[in-house]
C-alpha cells in the first residue's frame, strides 16, 4: 500500500469517527433515555407487585383477626371496620358478614349484606352471583317462587359459573313442588356436568336414592 493510499484510508476513518461521535452527540440522548425508561420501569413493574402483595396480605390478616373474634355480633363488627379497597374485597367482607348474621340468627341482615354485593356494580359477576344463589338459599320460602324460578334459571344457564348449584336448588324446589320425576331427571343431569365437586356430588347421588331411583340409570 503506499503512503498516498494510507494516508486516504487514514482520513476516510477520521471522518467516520467524526461522523460518529456526531451522531452520538446528537442522538445519543434517545438511547440514555431508553435505558432510563426500561430500568425505570422494570422497578415500577416491581414496587407494583410489592404493594399489591404487601395489601393482599394486610387485608387477610385484617380478616383472620376479625374471624378470630369470639362472638358473631364482634365478627361482623370487626369485618365491617376492615378496609376494602376493592369490589371484590368489599364483596368478601360482606359476604362473610352475612354468614356470621345468619350464624346469629340475623336473617335480614345476612340479606341485606347479600343484597348490598348483588346491587354493586365494582364487583366482578362471578362474585354478585354468588351472592344472588346465597340470597335465594337463604330467603327460602320467603321468597315468592315465580322470582326464586326466574333467579334461579338465570344462574343455572349454561356457563354460569355456578351453574351445579344453583341446578340443586333447582331440583329441591322440584321437591318441594311434588316433582319428584322432574327432580331426579334433573339430579342426574347434574352428576353430568364436567365441573361438580365431590361434595355436590355426594349429595345428589343421596338425593337421588332418598327418592327411590337409581342414580345410574338414565
Amino acid at each position: 500500500m503506499s503512503e498516498t493510499d494510507s494516508f486516504i484510508e487514514e482520513v476516510t476513518e477520521e471522518v467516520r469517527r467524526d461522523r460518529l461521535f456526531a451522531l452520538m452527540r446528537k442522538y445519543g440522548w434517545i438511547g440514555i433515555l431508553l435505558v432510563v425508561l426500561i430500568v425505570g420501569g422494570a422497578a415500577y413493574s416491581e414496587w407494583q407487585k410489592a404493594h399489591a402483595r404487601a395489601s393482599a396480605e394486610a387485608f387477610g390478616d385484617a380478616v383472620m383477626a376479625a374471624m378470630a373474634e369470639d362472638d358473631p355480633a364482634a365478627r361482623i363488627a370487626a369485618l365491617n371496620a376492615v378496609s376494602a379497597d376493592s369490589g371484590s374485597r368489599k364483596a368478601v367482607l360482606e359476604m362473610l358478614a352475612a354468614s356470621e348474621a345468619v350464624t346469629n340468627d340475623d336473617r335480614e341482615g345476612a340479606l341485606a349484606k347479600l343484597n348490598a354485593v348483588i346491587a354493586d356494580t365494582t364487583v366482578p359477576d362471578s362474585l354478585r352471583q354468588l351472592a344472588e344463589l346465597k340470597s335465594v338459599i337463604l330467603a327460602g320460602d320467603a321468597m315468592a317462587p315465580d322470582e326464586r324460578g326466574k333467579l334461579l334459571d338465570a344462574l343455572a344457564a349454561p356457563g354460569a359459573p355456578f351453574r351445579p348449584l344453583a341446578m340443586e336448588q333447582q331440583a329441591l324446589s322440584l321437591i318441594g313442588a311434588g316433582d319428584s320425576d322432574g327432580a331426579v331427571a334433573l339430579l342426574r343431569q347434574i352428576l353430568e356436568e364436567p365441573d361438580v365437586t365431590a361434595g355436590l356430588r355426594r349429595r345428589t347421588t343421596q338425593l337421588i336414592v332418598a327418592l327411590g331411583a337409581d342414580p345410574d340409570t338414565a
